[in-house]
Order: structure tokens, then C-alpha cells, then sequence
């Protein structure tokens, strides 16, 4: 039995060994890199990973965070699942991404390639656009709950001077939900339009020239050149866009509160209210749980999609 071993053990030793020095030789290397590293990685752990693996763990107990945690199994699951908030608000975020790419995805697109082919005061339009992102969210919210107030707010004071009836904006199921969207697409879209922007730069003017030369409109020149140079970076950002909008929270929280009648019951802000509100944090912990799968899901589509178009800009 030695002698059958020792063969094996001798083939397998050089693989290990050789597998094992180059790591060592990278850590004597960098070893001043990595002591600097440790503090940060530490305190990213901690804040970042450390509640990823809490929060796991907390969706199979039942935990008010007063006594001692008991383990639940998979009631907190259940009990999400058979909650009928908890598809009312998933349909709502569904709309709220719908309405997202309805209102907030084309307007960028329009805007930078407007601002594109503007000769003069370029830099002046970059900078109105973007103004709106450095603005605090809580800030944008309480702006817009006053431009929305039913009974002399700015928007249906602009309504009654062309003898237009006032609408309730957040006080209806049918307006509340796309009214979030236009407030949600103002904050944001200057760095869309930024990114939208450096994309058509990348643009060779060789092509618009020769465009020009057999008498293309601009119509044409957008439809033939811009758009299809610019498919890439477009699909890339609807994604983006999709996984921003399913984690919206902080506008139905301070505007509408997830009314009214739950129609801007979003999944965040269920969550933060069988946390807060309830006290049940296992079954907001089964429900983060939740969102953080289908999250997973539209980020591995995301990275299929920016490998692919990465290869093939490469061929």
C-alpha cells in the first residue's frame, strides 16, 4: 500500500506546491500594499458584508431585537410570500419601472443628443442638467411636494392661469405613481445625459461628414449614425436604470408614505415597514432576501450584456 501511495503523493505535492509559491511571492511582494489595504477592507467588511450575512441569518429567526432570537425556519418566508402587499408591491415597482423607461429613459437620450448638436453654450446647458443631481434627495422631495400641493402649489398655479383644472397629483392612485417617476427622472437624469454625452464624442465625425455629403437631414443622421453607435451604451443604461428603480425608496417615503390606496407601495418601503412600523425584522430581513436574488438576477444579465459587447468591440 506505501509504494502504491507514494506515487500519488509525489505527483500531487510539485501541483500543491506549485500553486501555493506564486501567492507567497505575491504577499512578500505587496506586503506594504496589503497592511494598507487591511484598515480598508476591515471597516468595508463590517459595514458592508458583515449586515449582507446578518441579514441572512435574520430572515430564519424571529427577532424584535428585544429577547432572545428563536429560530423560525422558513415562516418569515411564508409569510411574506402570502402577504398581499407583498405583490402589490412588487406590481408597483414593476410600474414604477415602467414608467421609468416610459418618461425617465428617453428624455436623456433626447436631451444630450439636443445639447450635441447645439454649436454654442454647450457647457452652460451641461451644467443646468446636472445641477439637479447635486441637490440632496430629501431636498428634490420637499421641492416637489411643494410643486405638487394641491391648493397653491406651483404646478396648478401654472394650471389656473391657462384656466386649466388643478390636479390632485399625490392625492390619486392614477397620478401619484408617474408624478414620482417625473420627480425621480429630474433628479437623476443629468448624469445620464453626462454619460449619453461623453458616448456621442466617441462618435467618429467621418461618418456624419460622409452622411452630410449625400444630403442626410439631421432626422437621418440621428436615426442611420447616432443611434445604432450609440446601442451599446443605451442597453447598458436601461439596465442600470431597471435595478435603480426596483430599490426606489426615498420618494414615496417623504411624498406619499406608500399611499394613496398603496399605490406607491414600493418593495423597499414594505420593507422598511415590517422593520420599522412592525417590528418584524425577520420578515423584513426574508424579504431583503428576496429583492437581493432578483437584484442578482439583473446584474448577472447586466454583466452577460457588457462582456458581450465588450468581446465584441474587441473582434
Amino acid at each position: 500500500m506505501v509504494t502504491l501511495d507514494q506515487p500519488a503523493l509525489s505527483q500531487a505535492e510539485p501541483r500543491t506546491t506549485s500553486r501555493v509559491q506564486p501567492l507567497l511571492r505575491f504577499a512578500r511582494r505587496n506586503t506594504a500594499g496589503i497592511l494598507f489595504l487591511l484598515p480598508a477592507l476591515g471597516i468595508f467588511g463590517f459595514f458592508v458584508w458583515y449586515p449582507v450575512v446578518y441579514g441572512f441569518i435574520l430572515s430564519f429567526q424571529k427577532n424584535a431585537f428585544y429577547g432572545v432570537p428563536t429560530f423560525a425556519g422558513w415562516s418569515n418566508y411564508r409569510f411574506v410570500l402570502h402577504d398581499p402587499l407583498f405583490w402589490t408591491a412588487w406590481r408597483n415597482s414593476a410600474s414604477y419601472a415602467l414608467y421609468g423607461l416610459l418618461i425617465g429613459y428617453l428624455i436623456p437620450i433626447v436631451l444630450a443628443i439636443a445639447i450635441n448638436e447645439i454649436r454654442h453654450g454647450t457647457g452652460y446647458f451641461r451644467l443646468a442638467f446636472y445641477l439637479p443631481v447635486i441637490i440632496p434627495p430629501l431636498v428634490t422631495a420637499f421641492l416637489w411636494r411643494y410643486m405638487y400641493t394641491h391648493d397653491g402649489g406651483l404646478i396648478n398655479s401654472l394650471l389656473s392661469v391657462v384656466h386649466a383644472a388643478p390636479q390632485p397629483w399625490l392625492q390619486s392612485p392614477s397620478t401619484a405613481l408617474p408624478s414620482l417617476v417625473i420627480v425621480t427622472t429630474w433628479a437623476n437624469m443629468g448624469g445620464t445625459v453626462l454619460i449619453y454625452m461623453a458616448a456621442l464624442q466617441g462618435i467618429p465625425a467621418q461618418l456624419y461628414e460622409a452622411a452630410e455629403l449625400d444630403g442626410a437631414n439631421i432626422w437621418r443622421r440621428i436615426w442611420n449614425i447616432t443611434l445604432p453607435q450609440m446601442r451599446g451604451i443605451m442597453l447598458i443604461l436601461l439596465l442600470i436604470q431597471i435595478i435603480a428603480t426596483v430599490q426606489v425608496f426615498t420618494e414615496p417615503f417623504t411624498l406619499t408614505g406608500g399611499g394613496p390606496d398603496l399605490s406607491t407601495m414600493t418593495v423597499i418601503l414594505l420593507i422598511y415597514n415590517y422593520a420599522f412600523n412592525s417590528g418584524n425584522f425577520g420578515a423584513a430581513s426574508a424579504l431583503s432576501v428576496i429583492l437581493f436574488l432578483v437584484l442578482v438576477v439583473l446584474s448577472l444579465i447586466y454583466f452577460g450584456i457588457t462582456r458581450r459587447l465588450n468581446l465584441g468591440g474587441a473582434e
